[in-house]
């Protein structure tokens, strides 16, 4: 009868949808038969806040994703609120009740063996100046993680061979610097000849399309996905891939968090983070293809 009062308020008082009404009523009915199963004597009015804890752990435990409890939860504060307004129950118990948080999806990267696959393989890349432009810029997203804005927004004074170094202007004009290794360091200095060879000395842009202008987010962009695309499944290939790749190759080789959320230009270690849980995830799956009792 209180359920059915309930559903009756939705649809007629506020003019909630067949479809929500009908959410809202099977998320009730499971919460029902849980509190029901577990002690037959417990009704809508004796139910605690622990019961309704106690059954939202019940559905993680089963596999049910935080957003499927949260509006599992959202359900029963509704009611528990249009009870309490019509003086069916005494309390509110789920008014104390709080939902877990949205777990943010993991960071997707390209693995180690598979950049390596690429940058490794001359097949993979086009004939002249089009193929050093494109193998260049993609080696200079994963050995220094740097955003795209930040990569087209370098300039060739920007690069300093003497120190193996890049000055980076990231998120509000802040700057950081950025250093780089011997194998980005002799595709730069050749791509950089080449670029002089063929292209305006005038444009300060280090990366150039063929007009002799700065590259665009758009042409940088299809570069990267028509590249990765060649050695790995994963359904987004952009440069931030390539940032996140950076990141989690530097961790699994022993790199601390705070020197990559330096080198990332993160405001927050905590930013970082997310890093060590694509990182534990991979250490997960080693363990369970390694261990013979795993």
């Amino acid at each position: 009868m209180i359920i059915r009062d309930f559903l009756n308020y939705l649809r007629y008082e506020r003019n909630r949808s067949e479809l929500t009404v009908r959410r809202y009523e099977q998320s009730l009915r499971d919460f029902e038969s849980y509190f029901k199963n577990r002690d037959s004597q417990l009704s809508w009015e004796s139910v605690d806040s622990d019961i309704i804890r106690d059954w939202m752990e019940s559905m993680m435990d089963k596999g049910d994703m935080a957003s499927t409890v949260n509006s599992s939860l959202s359900a029963v504060r509704s009611f528990f609120r249009f009870a309490l307004s019509r003086k069916m129950v005494q309390n509110d118990p789920a008014h104390l009740v709080k939902g877990p948080k949205k777990q943010k999806p993991l960071p997707q990267f390209v693995r180690e063996e598979e950049m390596n696959r690429l940058l490794d393989t001359e097949q993979m890349w086009e004939e002249g100046f089009a193929g050093l432009r494109a193998r260049t810029i993609i080696l200079l997203f994963y050995e220094t993680g740097i955003r795209l804005a930040e990569l087209i927004g370098l300039n060739s004074a920007d690069v300093d061979f003497a120190t193996h170094q890049l000055k980076v202007t990231g998120k509000r004009n802040k700057q950081r610097i950025v250093p780089f290794g011997s194998e980005l360091e002799s595709a730069l200095q050749e791509y950089m000849q080449q670029r002089n060879t063929r292209l305006s000395h005038e444009e300060p842009a280090l990366f150039l399309n063929d007009k002799g202008q700065r590259m665009t987010r758009s042409q940088v962009g299809v570069i990267v996905k028509r590249h990765l695309s060649l050695t790995t499944t994963l359904k987004k290939r952009s440069p931030h891939v390539l940032r996140h790749s950076f990141a989690t190759a530097m961790l699994n080789n022993g790199a601390g968090l705070e020197s990559v959320r330096m080198l990332l230009g993160h405001e927050s270690v905590a930013t970082t983070q997310i890093y060590t849980h694509t990182t534990f995830e991979q250490l997960k799956r080693v363990y369970e293809n390694a261990h013979p009792r795993a």
